[in-house]
Parts: C-alpha cells; sequence; structure tokens
C-alpha cells in the first residue's frame, strides 16, 4: 500500500462475520429476455460443485431488472428455529445478486480486496459496480487531478472538482453505495511490491511499458495476482486479462446442472438411457452424469461419473456393459456433473506478440480485432513519443499513427496484417483522448464482471483480449475538423469525437425514459452525462410507478438506504440532476398503460424524439411498442437476466417492431402434477405459494367480503350456482366455524392440523386410491416416472423443521385473526409442550374420491348436480355462524411479500414446500432458494445492467444523428458469463405492397377533415381498394353485407363512434382509429395499415 501521505481510507461499517459456508444457490425464472436467432456452438469443460447462476434465460422476452445503492449495513435476525442461516449475508439487500452468484461466490468476494488504478469515467464506472457487489475492499488509485475533460464520462465527478486529486474526488460518493466496503484512495507513483496487497487489480490508464511490468510481477507472484488492462478510446475499447498460470474456474457458465428423469435403461454392452418426454435433454456428448434412485439396476446408483455419448433430445447412452446387470424397474434421476477448468493465462509480454484467438463481438467486423490490437499498440507509442494524445482532427497526428502501426505491423513476426484500414486508424486517432460515457458504461460492466471472475472463480474469464469498436456510431455525414475542437465545455471529450453541431443535437433531444429501477438509473446517468435533453430545447420525462425498497439498492445505484419508500422516478430525476446540473428532467410516478393516456397524450407522443426502455415486464414494453409504432418513435429496448443482457433497436421504417417476433410461452407445469404428482421442488413450491395465498389471503378476503354485504354476497353465490361458488362458501363457512381461532392456542392447533392433513391424511387418501402397484387402463404402472409414489410424515416436535412449520404457520393465522402473538412461541420447548396439547384425531382413507389426474384439467373443483343444494346449506349454516361474530368482525388477509425477512411468509412457504418434498422424496431447499423460485425472483446484476445500457446509448448517439442506414444498428445478445457477445443487424420490417403502393407495420394512414363514411369509402377507392368492413374496437360501424348499414353513407366517421360504438372521445383527443378490411378488384384480401380519422 501507500504510504500514509497519500493513502485515504473511508472506514466502513462492521460486516457480519461467520455462518456455514453453503452450497450455491440456483434459481430458475421465467425468462425474460428475447432469444437471439443466432446460431453459435459454445464448447467448454464445466464445473462441479453446486453450480448456483442464473437460469437457462430465453433473452427475448423482454426483461428486466434495476441496479442499486447499498447500505451495506448488515442486518442478522435469527429467526426459523435453528436455522443456520447465513449472516454475513445482508440477504435482503442481496437476494437479486445471490440469485446470480450463490452464497459461496458471495463469501469470495466479500474477502477479495481490489485495486483499481486510473480514475477516468472507465475506472470510475468499474468502481461502482464492484463497490455495489460488495467485495471487501476497494482501492482507488490516481496520481492526476480532475479535468472538465472527465466531465464527460464520471458521474462522480462535479466542477467543484476540478483540481482535485481524481482518486480523492470520488470516494465519498462511491462509499454511498454499500457502506460495507472499504474505499481507500492513492495518489502517490504505484510500485509493483504495493500489488502484493490485492487479488486483482484493474488498470485504466496505464502505458504498455508500465502495464508489462506490473503485470509481469502479478504472473509470477505467489498465488499469482488477477490482472486486467482496459482502455476506452473514443468509439473504441479494449480489455486484456490475465490471471495467472493457473486459473481454475470452478463454474464455466453458472447454470444449474442438468438432469433428466429417467424411463428405462437397456442390459446392453453400451447401455442406452431413455428419459421421459416432459422436457428435452440438455445433455452434451462428453459431459458427465451420475445416477441415483435407480430401482432395479441399482449398480449405476454407485455415485460413480458416466460420460455422455451419443446425447438426443430425450436418450443418450453411456460407455458401461450392463448386460450383467439387474434389470431395470422404474425410477431414477440422471444429473449433470459440472467440472472445473483449470486456465494456463500467459502474461502481456507474450500476449502481445502471440495473442491467440481474439473474442469476437460483431461476426460482420472478423477482421477488426487484430487491427485494433496493432492500433492500441501503436497509440501507446504515440504517447510515449510525443507525451500527449493524437489532436482530434489533426490529419497530421492522424499519419503518425498510422505510421506506427505500420511499423509495428511489418515488424511483426507472425500474424502480419497484409492491408491496414487507414480509415479506421484515422477514425480511432481523432478520438483517443476521450473517454464517451456509453463506451465507459459498457466496458466498466465487462471488466467488473471479470474482476469478480478472478476473486471468485465464478464464471468463464475473458481469455485473453477482447476488442470492441463503434465507429457506426460517428455522425453519418463527415465532421468537419474545426467542429472537433473542444468549447471549454463540461462535453469537450464528447464533441472531440461527435462535433460541437451534434452535441447540440443531442442537448435538444426530447426523450421519454419508462422505467427508473435498475436499467433506468443506468440510463439517467448516461444521458446525463451525454448532455442528453440538456439544451434549451430538450427534455426528458421519466416515469415509474414504484417505490424504492432495501433489495433495490444492490443495483439501483442512485438510490440510498434513506430513500427506501419514495418515489423511484422522482429519487432518480434528483441524482441524475446532480450529475449533470444542466439536464431538464420531469419525473412522473404514472404507470405507462391506457389507463393514462390522458398523461401521456397524443401531443406528449407527438412531440418525442426517441423513447427508451428500462421495464421488467413483457406486457408494458409490448404497450410501449405498439405506441412507438402508432406514433412512428424509436424505441431502444434492453433487458437483463444475471449475467445475460439483450438490447434491441426499433427505428421507425427500418426496422421491425419489438413485438413483431415473441418467444412461446413459459411451459407450465400441469395442475394435476403441481397438486398430486410433483416431482421436483419448483412443483412443490408452486403449490406452496398456491395454498398460502388461498389459506391466508383469498379465503380471509372472502370472509370479509361476506361480512361487509352477507345479503348480497349470499345471493351472488346462489346465482352462480357452480362449483366455484360452492367452494367460496365452504372455505368461507370452515373459516368461520370449525376453524375460528379465538386464542393463539387455537391458531396452534390449527396449524397442527394444517401439517397432519397437508402432509398424512392426503397423502394417505392418495396412496389409498392409487396403491404403490395401481396400474392405469393400458396396464402400465400408475406409478411411472415421472410420477414418485409419496409417504405420510408423522409428526415431531423433537423435529425442528415441523416445529417450524407450526410456528410460521400458527403467526400467521393469529395475524389473520387479529390474534397477539406471544413471545413463548420463538422457544422451541414452549412452542412444542403447545403442540403436544394438540389432540390430532385419526382419519381413515375413503373410497370413491376423485383425485384429478387429467393433464389438460385447469380446475380441481369438480361439477355436481347437488351445488344447489349444498349451497343453500351452507348460506343457512353461514348465517348461524354470522350471529356468534363479535361486532364488526373482520379479518386481515396477508399479502405475500417475500422481502421482508422478518415477516414469517417465507418460513410458512419454505416449510409447506419442504415438508411436500419430503412427503415424494424431492431433495429440500433452505429459504433463499425458496424465495428465489416462489417469489419468482429475476436474477440481477449490476455488471450486466451496466453493459446493456452502454450498448444502448451507443445506438442513440445514431437514432440522434438521423441519417444512418440500416445496416449501421445493432442488436446485440450478451452473456457476461461465457463470456459471448452477439451483434447483428436489425431485422427490417415485412413490406406489403399492393398496386404502385408499399407499407408496413409503421404505416398509419391519415384521413383529415371529419370525413362522412361515403367520403372515407371513396378514399380508399381512389387507391384501388373496396371496404367492406369498417370497426371501432370491437364495435362493427359499415359491413357491405348489411343494408341498413348503407343508411350510415352520409353520417360524419364521427358521429358513427359516439352513437353506434358508444365511445367517448376526451376533449384531448383529436383523432380517433379504424380498422377497415379491403380488397381489390380481384377480391382478394389486402392487409392495410391503421386508418386514423381527424374530426378536430
Amino acid at each position: 500500500m501507500a504510504s500514509n501521505s497519500s493513502l485515504h481510507v473511508m472506514r466502513p461499517a462492521k460486516r457480519a462475520v461467520g455462518g456455514e459456508a453453503e452450497g450455491e444457490n440456483q434459481v430458475g425464472v421465467e425468462s425474460l429476455i428475447k432469444k437471439h436467432r443466432i446460431d453459435c456452438s459454445i464448447s467448454t469443460a464445466t464445473t462441479t460443485g453446486g453450480g448456483g447462476g442464473t437460469a437457462a434465460a430465453t433473452m427475448g422476452g423482454k426483461a428486466n431488472v434495476s441496479g442499486g445503492y447499498g447500505s451495506g449495513n448488515v442486518k442478522v435476525t435469527v429467526r426459523a428455529l435453528g436455522e443456520g442461516g447465513s449472516p454475513d449475508i445482508d440477504e435482503d439487500l442481496h437476494s437479486r445478486q445471490l440469485a446470480v452468484y450463490g452464497r459461496e461466490t458471495m463469501r469470495r468476494l466479500f474477502a477479495s480486496n481490489v485495486l483499481i488504478s486510473g480514475m477516468n469515467g472507465l475506472g470510475a464506472e468499474i468502481a461502482k459496480n464492484l463497490v455495489l457487489a460488495g467485495v471487501k475492499s476497494v482501492t482507488l488509485h490516481d496520481e492526476g487531478n480532475v479535468e472538465l475533460w472527465d466531465l464527460s464520462s464520471n458521474f462522480i465527478f462535479s466542477e467543484v472538482d476540478v483540481g482535485k486529486n481524481r482518486a480523492l474526488a470520488c470516494v465519498q460518493k462511491l462509499q454511498e453505495l454499500n457502506n460495507s466496503v472499504v474505499i481507500s484512495t492513492s495518489t502517490a507513483v504505484l510500485i509493483k511490491e504495493q500489488l502484493s496487497d490485492f487479488q486483482a487489480v484493474v488498470f485504466t490508464d496505464v502505458s504498455l511499458e508500465k502495464a508489462i511490468e506490473f503485470n509481469d510481477y502479478c504472473h509470477s507472484h505467489q498465488p499469482p495476482i488477477a490482472f486486467i488492462k482496459s482502455e476506452v478510446r473514443g468509439l473504441f475499447g479494449s480489455a486484456f486479462c490475465d490471471f495467472g498460470p493457473e486459473f481454475t474456474v470452478f463454474d464455466v457458465d453458472g447454470e444449474d446442472p442438468h438432469t433428466g428423469i429417467i424411463a428405462s435403461i437397456s442390459n446392453d454392452n453400451t447401455a442406452l438411457v431413455t428419459c421421459v418426454d416432459d422436457e428435452r435433454l440438455e445433455f452434451q456428448d462428453g459431459d458427465l452424469v451420475v445416477f441415483s434412485e435407480v430401482h432395479g439396476m441399482t449398480e449405476l446408483n454407485d455415485g460413480r461419473p458416466r460420460r455422455v455419448k451419443n446425447a438426443r433430445p430425450y436418450s443418450f447412452t453411456i460407455e458401461e456393459d450392463t448386460a450383467n446387470y439387474a434389470a431395470y424397474k422404474k425410477g431414477g434421476i440422471v444429473t449433470q456433473l459440472k467440472q472445473p477448468k483449470v486456465l494456463n493465462f500467459k502474461p502481456l509480454r507474450e500476449a502481445l506478440t502471440d495473442p491467440g484467438d481474439f473474442l469476437l463481438s460483431d461476426f460482420s467486423k472478423f477482421d477488426r480485432p487484430p487491427l485494433l490490437h496493432l492500433a492500441f499498440q501503436a497509440l501507446d507509442k504515440f504517447i510515449s513519443k510525443f507525451d500527449r494524445f493524437p489532436i482530434a482532427g489533426s490529419e497530421e497526428d492522424a499519419q503518425k499513427l498510422i505510421s506506427l502501426a505500420s511499423d509495428i505491423n511489418n515488424s511483426s513476426a507472425d500474424g502480419r496484417l497484409e492491408e491496414i484500414d487507414q480509415k479506421l486508424l484515422r477514425n480511432f486517432a481523432f478520438g483517443a483522448k476521450a473517454v464517451l460515457n456509453p463506451m465507459a458504461a459498457m466496458f466498466g460492466g465487462i471488466v467488473g464482471q471479470e474482476v469478480v471472475k478472478a476473486c471468485s472463480g465464478k464464471f468463464h474469464p475473458l481469455f485473453q483480449f477482447f476488442y470492441f469498436d463503434s465507429v457506426e456510431s460517428l455522425p453519418s455525414e463527415i465532421v468537419d475538423p474545426s467542429d472537433l475542437k473542444p468549447l471549454n465545455s463540461r462535453y469537450d471529450a464528447q464533441i472531440s469525437v461527435f462535433g460541437a453541431k451534434f452535441q447540440k443535437k443531442l442537448e435538444d433531444a426530447q426523450v421519454f425514459i419508462v422505467g427508473s429501477g435498475a436499467l433506468g438509473c443506468e440510463f439517467l446517468k448516461n444521458v446525463a452525462l451525454m448532455g442528453v435533453c440538456c439544451g434549451n430545447k430538450g427534455k426528458l420525462t421519466i416515469t415509474d410507478d414504484d417505490v424504492i425498497e432495501k433489495s433495490n439498492l444492490s443495483r439501483q445505484f442512485l438510490f440510498r438506504n434513506w430513500n427506501i419508500g419514495q418515489a423511484k422516478s422522482t429519487v432518480a430525476a434528483s441524482a441524475a440532476s446532480l450529475i449533470n446540473p444542466h439536464l431538464h428532467i420531469e419525473a412522473l410516478q404514472n404507470r405507462a398503460s391506457p389507463e393514462t393516456e390522458n398523461v401521456f397524450d397524443d401531443t406528449f407522443w407527438e412531440n418525442l424524439s426517441i423513447v427508451i426502455n428500462a421495464l421488467d415486464n413483457v406486457n408494458a414494453r409490448l404497450y410501449i411498442d405498439q405506441r412507438c409504432l402508432y406514433f412512428q418513435k424509436p424505441l431502444l429496448e434492453s433487458g437483463t437476466l444475471g449475467a445475460k443482457c439483450n438490447t434491441q433497436m426499433v427505428n421507425p421504417h427500418l426496422t421491425e417492431n419489438y413485438g413483431a417476433s415473441r418467444d412461446p410461452p413459459e411451459k407450465q407445469a400441469p395442475m394435476c402434477t403441481v397438486h398430486s404428482f410433483p416431482h421436483n421442488i419448483d412443483h412443490c413450491l408452486t403449490w406452496a405459494r398456491s395454498e398460502f395465498e388461498g389459506l391466508l389471503e383469498k379465503t380471509p378476503a372472502e370472509v370479509n367480503a361476506y361480512l361487509t354485504s352477507p345479503g348480497e354476497y349470499t345471493s351472488a353465490m346462489k346465482n352462480a350456482g357452480d362449483a366455484q361458488a360452492r367452494d367460496n362458501l365452504e372455505r368461507v363457512t370452515e373459516c368461520l366455524d370449525k376453524e375460528r381461532c379465538e386464542t393463539f392456542q387455537d391458531c396452534i392447533t390449527w396449524a397442527r392440523f394444517k401439517f397432519e392433513d397437508y402432509f398424512a391424511d392426503r397423502v394417505k387418501q392418495l396412496t389409498f386410491t392409487f396403491p404403490e402397484d395401481a396400474v392405469t387402463s393400458n396396464g402400465t404402472p400408475f406409478w411411472s416416472a415421472p410420477k414418485r409414489f409419496p409417504r405420510p410424515l408423522q409428526f415431531s416436535a423433537d423435529d425442528l423443521a415441523h416445529l417450524n412449520f407450526v410456528m410460521a404457520a400458527s403467526i400467521l393465522r393469529a395475524e389473520t385473526f387479529g390474534i397477539p402473538i406471544p413471545d413463548w412461541v420463538k422457544s422451541p420447548k414452549k412452542l412444542a409442550d403447545a403442540v403436544n396439547k394438540v389432540t390430532v384425531p385419526n382419519f381413515q382413507p375413503k373410497k370413491d374420491v376423485k383425485i384429478v389426474t387429467d393433464e389438460k384439467a385447469t380446475s380441481l373443483s369438480t361439477a355436481s348436480i347437488d351445488d344447489a343444494v349444498v349451497i343453500n346449506e351452507l348460506v343457512l349454516k353461514l348465517e348461524i355462524c354470522q350471529k356468534k361474530l363479535p361486532l364488526g368482525f373482520q379479518m386481515n388477509p396477508i399479502q405475500f411479500e417475500k422481502d421482508d425477512d422478518t415477516n414469517y411468509h417465507m418460513d410458512l412457504i419454505a416449510g409447506l414446500a419442504n415438508m411436500r418434498a419430503r412427503n415424494y422424496s424431492i431433495p429440500e431447499v433452505d429459504k433463499l432458494k425458496a424465495k428465489f423460485i416462489a417469489g419468482r425472483i429475476i436474477p440481477a446484476i449490476a455488471t450486466s445492467t451496466a453493459m446493456a445500457t452502454g450498448l444502448v446509448c451507443l445506438e442513440l448517439y445514431k437514432v440522434l444523428d438521423g441519417g444512418h442506414k440500416l445496416e449501421a444498428y445493432r442488436n446485440t445478445f450478451a452473456n457476461l458469463a461465457l463470456p459471448l457477445f452477439s451483434m447483428a443487424e436489425p431485422v427490417p420490417p415485412k413490406v406489403i405492397k399492393h398496386q404502385d403502393m408499399s407499407w408496413t407495420v409503421w404505416d398509419r394512414w391519415i384521413v383529415r377533415d371529419n370525413p362522412t363514411l361515403k367520403e372515407l369509402l371513396q378514399w380508399l377507392k381512389r387507391k384501388g381498394l373496396g371496404a367492406y368492413s369498417i370497426s371501432y374496437g370491437s364495435c362493427l360501424l359499415y359491413n357491405s353485407m348489411f343494408p341498413r348499414h348503407r343508411e350510415r353513407m352520409d353520417r360524419k366517421m364521427v358521429d358513427l363512434v359516439r352513437e353506434v360504438a358508444k365511445a367517448e372521445l376526451p376533449p384531448y383527443r383529436r383523432h380517433f382509429d379504424v380498422v377497415v378490411a379491403c380488397e381489390d378488384d380481384e377480391d382478394n384480401d389486402i392487409d392495410i395499415p391503421q386508418i386514423s380519422i381527424y374530426f378536430r
């Protein structure tokens, strides 16, 4: 470390330590990102151990997550009886990150010390991402002072910081992100021996000579120190990683091990393993797998790994002679065994001349990385020779750099380039001094993730060089060199690349950002630094109807601990204004939806330059997409899921719209599987969440509905007279009669009865109806894969899991009845004594009980001819129950809240799921993993969010320029875990042609001057189109087959809409839209655009 004179440390809040190491946690979630239609084969070894991380993601759905600041003060709540929690991780704060990394990776991060040298815009982005991730310490090193130039890319600096040391100026704001991280600074010259204090070192602004010296030291150090060198130079960026001679990756992709449910295994020299056809197998040839729970051929249950061959969608072979093994009978699970992978990194000294394979991001630029490898070396020589960067717009300096690149190329023994693209190097030279915010955001995400990999062994490192450029983002028209000169403004770095005229375009833009979560916070920071909407004519509108929660703080970096409970958009807008006080921003708390079209009206949409989505659900994205289509506005779309992200550029008339391609819906487990035949923990958790909501939310709400208006409620049930009405009345009657609780002991009795009902009686009934030897109508065993035969549980107060279930259930039951909760319930002995007082009645299975086995069934309620009779009896019974209730009695419905670890919601859901899992011999999960699955938590980390928004803002340059062709735009899919970057041109919209006309989904035909029906038909006739049907919404205004409709010919269309369709056209609405069905002269249907009729 540096001497005391140059070292500054901010003391963090203490992070609690302790807790047992546990396996990684994995989460399966509804995918939220659109699949890119790019075929690629990635062959890497896999890893051992519990592989935590993201669920396999279909990227396209469109998704995303937020980012945030963490307060870092660790709250340790030991709640469930005997629960061995993880007191060193604040799970409320880091839940979304835990869903990606798992506990073990997080613990390794918490023990890691990182150096970041060079606090330019890139250094600040890397530091932000690592502080949010929660490493043990970050040391910021920089010998230079803040210049006005730095304000183009460093979100931490403001005008008052100019002249201060860069590292010192960063400390306070970075510390606010996470008080648990020790942040220190070094402002003196760095010497290589200081690097021994760190697990990973990052350099963003260092000479090649110095980098080689530092890297040699890191590479040979014992243990090796991970070394990363990254630069952003204008629209060009580079990254180099060296994690030492032998670096072990414990989990190369972060995906759950693949599994299959076995249907059969042959007795052959090379055994054929066939699995059930519920889901396709994801095994690849060469994978190692282990077998378990196999009945009959038990020789395979020895835990020995076996290698997969001839992998097919539902079968594979293993190189094992099973001819003399016992015959396979039933059951069995086959599970992929993930293998560690050892990487042998070369030091920078060697890699410069022998770089190996470059990581490609854009296959249309497959020849670009070797040229950029030369360019960055040439720039280093230029700076070393002239002690400055090339001047923007200087042809002389550009030629000097090109000459240096040629010299390096000519002296290269291997890999010499036949031709050097001088135009590209000229662009490189012009922007070499500038650190642009979108590039810094993108590389900040990439490099931040590489540091996490270096510290944890989680995910496959970048091996070893990565080069990227976005020259397509340059203005479409040639920029005059004089326009690149600095203006002594905070945007000078950006002006040196794009020019002052283009800067004015950015400043005068009218932008709508929808959402201010993780993506929204990053976008606000980016546009503020770029100067977007910072001019007199510019305006940025941001809307979000959500409020800040603690779990947001680990990614949504504009928020602080003291902002919890406040409106996201308002806080984010205020924070963005601090980054750039010139930003003209309005924050709204409206959800953008059909209900708020009086807020986001026609005038609002028509004035926009562009829309940026920062949303976390598909439906909202589709709505915004339709509005952008309608008003012909560009839309920048992005989404993240764990380490994966995608970006999509939607530009009027150039590209297809967001909704043009859709992922297939997620496969849902059949209702009968969830309720009677679960075979994995997801099924158990789905059932548990459903039971929680039924018992604690829906039934109390039904009770209140009845008590509020008994006559009206019972009349509605009688009128319905169906199985659903009968079920509702049965639940209400049960709740107010035999299951009504008046004391806490009643609640314990109820919870103990529920245990018996769920985990003993129902199982006894199921196995009585379908014994273990039951067969189907075609003679096959009923309990064949994937069904698992269940066993009832015997309650024991000595089993803490049983006791925890009763505790959580009784506490929540007491809440619904407003019964005080005694402190003694948290004492295992006292609770056990109370439970043991409960007398549980004996259960006898019944004959002729109907259990749904049809996988297509959507309801477990079965209609009966006696429903009406039963309903009348229940209504009478309810009237009697009501008279016994205290005056004004109401229940307290409980809405599931996953992010409060003190409310017992997840305790009950985990208890329900794990007891059910025990019934069916399914592996149980801890409360955290239960929370991921039952709470449908979307895995999220700051790095992928930062990278996605950087990529989007590179597209923003192109859109606001306005002159780029389709081939200049890029859609991206990336997975930082692999790492994989796949960029491609957007898909153009489908073109429909008729006579000499053509149109796409982007076109909307406009008819002005308030036409009559006849005038509209004539207007279409002049286009060679015969309209035979005109509708407004679901209402038919005209059909040529109906003679009476011809009487409407002279009516104004607006009058027909008001009178026939009963439409209310508010004062702010100047037009309405109709859908017209047309045919051509040969009676062929023609799909025409929507028609907008202006009546004001």
